[in-house]
């Protein structure tokens, strides 16, 4: 693994110290797997280094910088399992699940890069059509500049990644702050772009690289000589970040904030579709992604039938050490902070009289790794009012980042889309059904960025958008949409003849031209 650093302008910096250090969820009391002292005075350089990178790279020809994404994407190829290996330790997560997340970031520059009609690249192509006998009018693309790209923990190679690809495509450079949860990931990657960048001799600072926490988040996002912000991350972050922005209304701002996901199952559902979607999509990664299941919304004539199921099958989904060489559906979860944060909420939901059918509960093993159990909790209602969080109200408007599932009943499918509703996040919704008049209600209705039917929240394809609404995002989607936030229209008319005609009031003589 590569030492502790800062990448500047193509060069590594070395941060060393023990300020911030990333922890195996999985063997914490082992030496940390890195660790190193930011220095917040790198983000000024960092952005200097891709601001004087800029011009030089938005005037490369489009098909040139597909070229570096490419090369890019044949590093991760070729590095998968490297990148798979370092995204379990680091996070936590089953193999099987950081496979897939390291197979994902060579799948988005060929998503990326799609000219097909329905891609993205078919929307940021320009246009032009006559707009008279001698004038043309034209609509063409820029980038917008310097962006900030802020990356998560629970992907924190796909989602990062998910930014950089389309923002050096249309021509932009990029500083990128990795989770301080997991930066030797955020390292490895910003090493494959380095190198992407090297082979094809581009200017040195197309992609630059600042670790640290809070205060170089801080300094980059509200830096004077950025142009944008591709963020993925908490509600609380988010909100700090447009704050942070208000003055700057030019600014671009790509927010993707997690979600408080509905799952509705009405009683034509296939029970054993459900039952299985229901524990997947609930507590995959445990728990730990933006998409995951957190409310489910059962009809009470199915109720009976699916919870006890949903119970038995939670309670046996295999937990274990990422690397195992059994199954393992999930690992540990990120922190011990995480695990109590979890499991402090199963208790004021109890409190406030939700009735736990499965206990969450904390387990031991001789590596004092971070596992987690499944937790169910039953309330009589989901309630988004403020009053319902003040109150510490059971069935209140929060989101768990971890296993905790919370369930209620309903009795028709008007109180059904009523509850799924019932949140001031708008990520991803389901609904299980057969009736097709219900799909279509749910469609018009559900209030999120990703509906889903007999599909699980957790789980989406990189060809469509992905974003949410309220606290879940600001309507700037990622996914196949991501082009979309990464450059900007500009407009123009062409006149071809010198045949400008005077409009009323004016007068011209020919012979005061000289």
């Amino acid at each position: 693994m590569q030492e502790p650093a800062n990448l500047i302008a193509g060069a590594w910096r070395p941060i060393p110290g023990d300020e911030i250090q990333s922890i195996n969820p999985a063997r914490p009391r082992e030496a940390p797997l890195w660790s190193g002292t930011p220095r917040v005075g790198d983000v000024d350089e960092a952005v200097g280094a891709a601001r004087a990178a800029l011009p030089a790279w938005s005037a490369t020809p489009f098909e040139q910088r597909a070229a570096v994404l490419r090369r890019f994407e044949q590093i991760c190829k070729d590095r998968a399992d490297e990148m798979a290996s370092l995204i379990a330790d680091e996070t936590g997560k089953a193999l099987w699940d950081s496979k897939g997340e390291a197979g994902a970031l060579a799948a988005k520059v060929d998503i990326t890069l799609d000219d097909s009609p329905n891609a993205g690249l078919s929307r940021v192509g320009g246009f032009s059509f006559d707009a008279g006998d001698t004038r043309q009018g034209r609509c063409w693309f820029r980038p917008h500049g310097v962006m900030a790209v802020i990356g998560p923990y629970n992907f924190p190679a796909h989602l990062a990644n998910g930014h950089i690809v389309p923002a050096l495509a249309m021509g932009n450079t990029v500083v990128l702050k990795p989770s301080d949860k997991a930066p030797a990931v955020g390292q490895l990657i910003a090493s494959f772009y380095d190198q992407a960048l090297r082979d094809a001799g581009a200017p040195a600072g197309v992609v630059n690289l600042v670790h640290g926490a809070a205060s170089v988040a801080q300094k980059l996002t509200t830096h004077a000589d950025i142009d944008g912000i591709l963020f993925t991350g908490s509600w609380p972050v988010g909100r700090r970040i447009l704050e942070g922005n208000l003055d700057h209304p030019g600014r671009i701002v790509a927010l993707e904030m997690g979600g408080n996901n509905p799952m509705v199952v009405l009683p034509d559902a296939d029970p054993r579709q459900a039952v299985i979607e229901a524990v997947r999509a609930a507590f995959v990664t445990t728990g730990q992604r933006c998409t995951c299941t957190r409310r489910l919304v059962l009809h009470e004539a199915i109720a009976d039938k699916l919870l006890p199921a949903i119970l038995k099958a939670a309670s046996n989904v295999v937990i274990g050490p990422p690397k195992a060489d059994h199954p393992v559906f999930i690992g540990p979860i990120i922190s011990g902070e995480a695990r109590d944060a979890v499991l402090a909420s199963q208790h004021v939901f109890t409190n406030a009289g939700g009735r736990v059918l499965l206990q969450g509960r904390a387990i031991e093993d001789e590596h004092g790794g971070f596992y987690i159990t499944p937790s169910v909790v039953e309330v009589d209602r989901f309630d988004d009012s403020a009053e319902a969080i003040e109150s510490g109200d059971a069935g209140c408007d929060i989101e768990v980042f971890g296993p905790l599932l919370r369930v209620s009943r309903v009795s028709n499918l008007d109180d059904a889309i009523s509850q799924a509703n019932a949140t001031r996040f708008g990520l991803a919704a389901s609904i299980f059904t057969q009736d097709e008049a219900a799909i279509a209600r749910f469609f018009h209705e559900a209030r999120a960025g990703c509906v889903n039917v007999n599909t699980g929240t957790a789980g989406a394809s990189s060809k469509l958008p992905f974003g949410g609404l309220g606290h879940s995002g600001n309507h700037r989607p990622a996914g196949s949409f991501s082009l979309d936030y990464c450059a900007y229209p500009v407009a123009g008319l062409i006149e071809r003849s010198d045949a400008a005609a005077l409009p009323p009031g004016v007068t011209l003589e020919d012979d005061w031209l000289g």
